[in-house]
């Protein structure tokens, strides 16, 4: 089964791959597309936001006869990534305990 990725959690399984080094769109898309089912046409406006504002840099690099735009998270992406990440734990342990607790339907 697999989830839809909301804007937040988009936004942060973008920046997140983008701490493990600078990367252009096509294999961000595909890094991603490891977890959830993206396309190139749903990620570049992602990019684009998250590039105005301030949570990436862009720069060129030739590559094959042509220039390649990579992607690079910036200190504030860092400090979006961390604020994600701890909505992201306080999200998954609310669900989880919703999900798997044991006996939380069980009457008294």
């Amino acid at each position: 089964m697999s989830f839809p990725l909301g804007g937040a959690l988009l936004d942060g399984c973008v920046l997140a791959v983008l701490t493990r080094g600078d990367t252009y769109g096509y294999a961000l898309t595909q890094n991603l597309q490891r977890a959830a089912s993206i396309s190139e046409s749903t990620l570049y406006p992602v990019l684009r936001r998250l590039q105005k504002d301030q949570y990436l840099e862009t720069y060129d690099s030739p590559y094959a006869g042509r220039n390649r735009r990579y992607y690079k998270i910036t200190a504030d992406g860092r400090q979006k990534l961390t604020h994600i990440q701890e909505e992201w734990s306080e999200f998954r342990e609310t669900i989880n305990t919703l999900l798997l607790e044991e006996g939380a339907n069980e009457d008294e």
